[in-house]
């Protein structure tokens, strides 16, 4: 993703991950408050340890040790229960937070449309939805109401050890400068050379799946050594990431460890003082000892979790960037609804470019008639195939405007709009589903003899009854299992099941060799039939019959006509279509 300059703060990036809590903000504070109850509860310890020392030990109250054993039990069982009950609600906030967050993202995703994906691999989107997205989680479930529980902890924690002994108090104070020294900088380290090995370890994932994904061409080529060494390289720098986390997590835990001992040994040295002096009972001297050492722990944890959390926010920042990017199109609040169209389309004056582009189409114009045919010629890169996304509202006219039916396409519905256009591209989409389903992708909520008779009518019914299971036989990933003629008779039975006015069809039989070509072509002469349709054309067998050829050069329309008329004209379309394909010059 290109990266813009940055209009905003990280703390702005931080309200917006939390956001995603609105909807559970009771769910939130019920996680809060169990969180605060196991602590009080863990807090009420070193209370009864001093109890204990102080009062049953040394007047031998054995009715109170009774009593003492009593509450400690259901202590255990209240941090059990309160325990269970904030890890059920903390799965829950983790995976309703994070799916709202993908949701969001995923429908961004779909507005933003044609212009993001031809600019952005589909991996970099993947990515958002799964990694970084996966990586928030941890933000939802455990850091932010961690952090909360932790902070308050820590404040009760102090209360308790100044009433035990103000004096043995300010050894917290010297113990935490020294762990300061050192432990935001260590702390940073270790988090930043953890996210890098994460990247790494995906990067080395998706090198190994491509090894073994490529295996046939890699013999082929007797590439093996070139592949192994790229994937040595890949986990070389695995390697090199991880040793780096690992070294800066260990000082970092030792770190942290020698801070708190060091204040630890400071504590029990002048606390045997105060004890031997008796100006420190033994019992308030090992509570305040307790209460120390899990102070610190905590203190310095949580600076763990702010820069953990600092980190999460870099990670974030991508996901706000891209929810911040505009849509290309924008559909109108206020749009006519038209749930049939005649199929009338009229571009008028229209000019076009992609960003960064120079124009494709200069004031273009064409109309075209209901249930016409016509077919767009022309060399590559004269903008045929985005006359087609234009007409399907893919992209806005820079000038110039679009007609449907005489209606404006920006004062149209995109469902309205798409709902009456069934579109064959090139390269069909098949999902891994059965071949019924992919039939019903068309229509939904089609009837069984709907499918089979969408099916006969793109001639594809005889090969699938072939397939081993008929219509409930999975095609696998992208449809593997068939010829590139059987999935494009499938995308056209797609069509007859949806049944729209218009028919888009773009170089639908390019890739396909002569009898596929022929098997496709008889499918989209019968989709054709009292349809308006708009073909970009390669090959001059396919459009001879067309009711309208328009020769397209420099985004204008340079001839148009029917195919006897160009032909005797004797110009620019006769010398391009002798050599029967319609894309060189």
């Amino acid at each position: 993703m290109n990266r813009q300059p940055k209009s905003h703060s990280l703390l702005q990036v931080y309200f917006w991950t939390l956001a995603f809590l609105k909807p559970y903000i009771w769910k939130l504070l019920l996680l809060i408050l169990c969180g605060l109850i196991i602590t009080g509860a863990q807090l009420v310890i070193p209370k009864l340890i001093q109890y204990f020392i102080d009062i049953v030990l040394n007047e031998q109250q054995s009715s109170a040790f009774m009593w003492l054993i009593s509450f400690v039990v259901i202590l255990v069982v209240f941090i059990i229960t309160f325990s269970a009950i904030r890890n059920i609600i903390q799965r829950f906030l983790q995976e309703k937070a994070s799916r709202d967050m993908q949701f969001s993202i995923y429908t961004h995703l779909r507005k933003l449309g044609f212009a993001y994906f031809e600019k952005h691999p589909v991996g970099e989107s993947l990515a958002l939805m799964n990694t970084e997205v996966a990586s928030l989680q941890n933000l939802y479930r455990h850091l932010l109401p961690w952090m909360i529980n932790n902070f308050i902890f820590s404040i009760i924690s102090i209360t308790l050890m100044v009433t035990i002994s103000w004096r043995l108090s300010l050894i917290l104070i010297p113990s935490l400068l020294l762990y300061y020294i050192f432990g935001p900088y260590l702390e940073k380290k270790a988090s930043k050379y953890g996210k890098m090995m994460a990247d790494d370890r995906i990067r080395f994932n998706q090198k190994v799946y491509e090894s073994i994904a490529s295996l046939n061409d890699v013999r082929a080529n007797s590439a093996e050594v070139w592949d192994l060494s790229n994937v040595r390289s890949r986990h070389k720098q695995l390697n090199k990431m991880m040793i780096k986390t690992y070294w800066f997590a260990f000082w970092r835990g030792t770190n942290r460890r020698m801070s708190y001992f060091i204040g630890g040994v400071a504590i029990i040295i002048f606390g045997s003082h105060l004890s031997l002096t008796g100006q420190l009972s033994t019992g308030a001297f090992v509570a305040f000892l307790l209460y120390y050492f899990q102070t610190m722990h905590i203190l310095t944890s949580v600076v763990t979790s702010i820069t953990e959390q600092r980190v999460l926010m870099d990670q974030a920042e991508k996901l706000y960037e891209f929810m911040r990017i505009p849509a290309v199109v924008q559909e109108e609040k206020d749009t006519i609804n038209i749930d049939k169209l005649q199929g009338y389309i009229e571009l008028q004056d229209v000019s076009f470019n992609y960003p960064d582009s120079p124009e494709v189409l200069n004031q273009f114009r064409l109309s075209i008639c209901a249930g016409e045919k016509v077919a767009l010629v022309g060399a590559s890169g004269n903008g045929k195939s985005t006359i087609l996304k234009l007409i399907g509202r893919f992209y806005d006219p820079s000038k110039g405007s679009i007609l449907l039916d005489g209606q404006p396409i920006q004062k149209l519905s995109f469902k309205d709009v798409r709902g009456n256009l069934g579109f064959v591209f090139q390269e069909t989409y098949l999902f891994g589903a059965s071949v019924r389903d992919n039939i019903l992708f068309g229509k939904p909520d089609a009837s069984e003899a709907e499918v089979v008779d969408a099916a006969k009518a793109a001639f594809a019914h005889d090969f699938i009854t072939e397939l081993p299971l008929g219509y409930d036989t999975l095609l696998g990933e992208r449809g593997v299992k068939l010829s590139g003629g059987q999935k494009q008779r499938i995308s056209i039975a797609r069509m007859f099941i949806k049944n729209p006015p218009i028919i888009l069809l773009d170089e639908a039989t390019a890739s396909l060799d002569t009898i596929s070509e022929k098997e496709v072509q008889a499918a989209l002469q019968k989709l054709m039939e009292g349809r308006t349709t708009v073909t970009v054309a390669h090959r001059l067998s396919t459009i001879k019959n067309y009711d309208n050829i328009v020769l397209i050069e420099n985004g204008k329309v340079l001839e148009s006509g029917s195919y006897e008329e160009l032909v005797k004209r004797r110009g620019a379309f006769y010398h391009l279509s002798r050599g029967q394909k319609l894309e060189g010059a």
